[in-house]
């Protein structure tokens, strides 16, 4: 079971270093927990990754982070793909692909995010799937360290996670793609965790504003403890 936070552009790294002690304060006993926190936050911890990396060792790529910057605090940990980088920072597949490639190359863990709009998810899980299919064009789907992330677009900060059978179908449709662990995201908070985890082909969350109160993330955790 993996239980990943995603900070986004919230917590600075003294308040990133504060969560981090709370945190700990409990044992994961199996849970693979995940953390990611802005890149001015970052630290070396081995459950600490980066939210996003440009696909060079270091280079003239103004307000990015490289192999080198992480190489600095030991991280080999990625987030590749969100939706908010698809959408807001217009990154395409083939920029997206490049980045899996390069630090696939480099042995990192990837979550590697996808995800449907409202717009596609109104026309049937058939035009879902073919969505999806675009959206790991050049992408490796058992590469040994991937973490493949759904989180459908509609559902993200809204506040309105997808239904218990759209989670169903959706993932059960993933699962032909890879044989790797497949994590919901969207909405996932406290009063639904556990019903969400316990979906067939839900192998753990992927967790944005709800895992900014360490206690809440230290709650998800301990569910998920007891359902592994």
């Amino acid at each position: 079971m993996i239980v990943a936070a995603n900070f986004k552009m919230h917590k600075t790294r003294s308040q990133t270093q504060e969560y981090l002690n709370e945190l700990k304060k409990i044992k994961f006993n199996g849970v693979k927990v995940a953390l990611f926190p802005p890149a001015s936050a970052l630290m070396e911890d081995k459950i600490v990754g980066a939210q996003n990396a440009y696909p060079a060792i270091n280079g003239a790529y103004t307000g990015e982070i490289g192999l080198e910057q992480l190489n600095e605090f030991n991280i080999k940990r990625v987030l590749i793909g969100h939706s908010e980088r698809r959408h807001i920072l217009n990154e395409s597949q083939k920029f997206i692909a490049e980045k899996f490639n390069f630090y696939k190359n480099q042995g990192f863990e990837i979550f590697y995010c996808i995800g449907e709009p409202l717009e596609i998810r109104k026309k049937g899980i058939e035009a879902v799937v073919e969505y999806l299919k675009s959206q790991i064009e050049g992408v490796d789907l058992e590469y040994e360290k991937l973490i493949v992330a759904y989180e459908p677009v509609w559902a993200i900060g809204t506040g309105v996670s997808a239904s218990l059978e759209e989670i169903k179908e959706t993932h059960k449709e993933i699962r032909n793609f890879t044989s790797k662990p497949i994590l919901y995201g969207g909405s996932v908070k406290l009063n639904n965790i556990k019903e969400i985890i316990e979906i067939e082909n839900v192998d753990g969350v992927l967790v944005g504003s709800a895992s900014l109160d360490v206690n809440t993330f230290k709650e998800m955790i301990k569910i998920a403890k007891d359902m592994k």
